[in-house]
């Protein structure tokens, strides 16, 4: 194997390797994987006498395998972000949007914005571009959300409702509402006072840039 070589001339260099290495072997089936898996296992341990982390190492279909993030979907035609990875990013979000920061909307955009734009910088090559849309309007909700509690009372609510176009009937419907903040973030009288064009202006990342092969 040309990993072998690589291995055989570093050490004549005396050069250095990372202590932990991650590869994922693909393959057409599960039988097909076991026979790959045994053979690497066997050529790592005895010929490069290298340690294999049994408890790491899998033979599973590729949605349900992560590596660095990622996953694979199983007809192999899509990068995807792995589950774990978007758990973890919302978590993240509802921390940084949480309802008693007590901070305006513009704060917490502001400080969104350099982890939103490190996490696409990362993720944002992934072949699923609905999963970055998706995002992006559930973090818009969370702003939402957000500011509709800041509001606090009916009185105050209906105010700025009106004060953002919204007709007269429809803010005295919302803000009249018991429903609660997550429920009340996706009424129509809050998403027309708080459009996305609201949020671009606060300068809030979007998730998704298309690439000009795909415009």
């Amino acid at each position: 194997m040309s990993r072998e070589v690589h291995v055989r001339v570093c050490e004549s260099l005396r050069g250095r390797f990372p202590w932990a290495t991650r590869r994922n072997i693909y393959v057409r089936s599960r039988r097909a994987g076991e026979r790959v898996m045994a053979s690497v296992t066997r050529f790592l341990t005895k010929k490069l006498r290298l340690k294999v982390n049994e408890s790491k190492s899998a033979v599973a279909r590729p949605e349900a395998r992560k590596f660095l993030g990622f996953s694979i979907s199983n007809d192999g035609s899509e990068r995807r972000i792995a589950s774990p990875a978007l758990m973890k990013f919302k978590t993240q979000i509802r921390e940084r949007t949480r309802r008693t920061r007590g901070q305006s909307l513009e704060q917490v955009i502001d400080g969104l914005r350099p982890y939103l734009i490190g996490w696409r910088s990362y993720f944002g090559f992934c072949q699923t571009p609905r999963v970055l849309t998706n995002l992006e309007a559930w973090i818009r909700r969370r702003l939402r959300m957000y500011l509709w509690r800041q509001w606090q009372n009916g009185r105050n609510r209906f105010k700025e409702l009106r004060r953002r176009g919204v007709p007269k009937f429809l803010s005295a419907v919302a803000a009249g509402s018991p429903t609660g903040y997550w429920r009340m973030s996706s009424h129509p009288a809050v998403q027309m006072a708080l459009r996305n064009h609201v949020f671009d202006s606060l300068r809030l990342p979007r998730l998704y840039v298309p690439t000009e092969s795909s415009t």
